[in-house]
């Protein structure tokens, strides 16, 4: 029974799922990135680099969704993809905000 699966599995291996994968990957990375950085700092804190991977992982993934055709996983996707834009937006306003009170 667990070697059927096991061959099911690899069947379903394709261009398509090593995308899928690599997504995941980039995706999950972030997480470990916001570790590091926060045991660096020394208090829980977002890096800019999570917002850049999560955006890159969630673009990998939502063409990953749309070439599977799933409408949850698309819709999750774009949905990500707007919260980690307007989190860059916000961090990129309130620096430009910050150096113009500087100047």
């Amino acid at each position: 029974m667990l070697a059927e699966f096991i061959e099911r599995l690899l069947d379903n291996l394709s261009f398509w799922a090593i995308i899928g994968f690599g997504g995941q990957a980039v995706f999950a990375s972030r997480f470990i990135v916001q570790w590091i950085h926060s045991e660096r700092v020394r208090r829980s804190e977002i890096p800019l680099a999570f917002w850049y991977i999560s955006l890159v992982g969630g673009i990998v993934l939502l063409i990953y969704a749309v070439h599977r055709a799933d409408p949850v996983f698309i819709i999750g996707q774009v949905t990500g993809l707007f919260v980690y834009v307007r989190n860059l937006n916000l961090i990129y306003r309130e620096r430009r905000r910050l150096a113009a009170q500087v100047t």
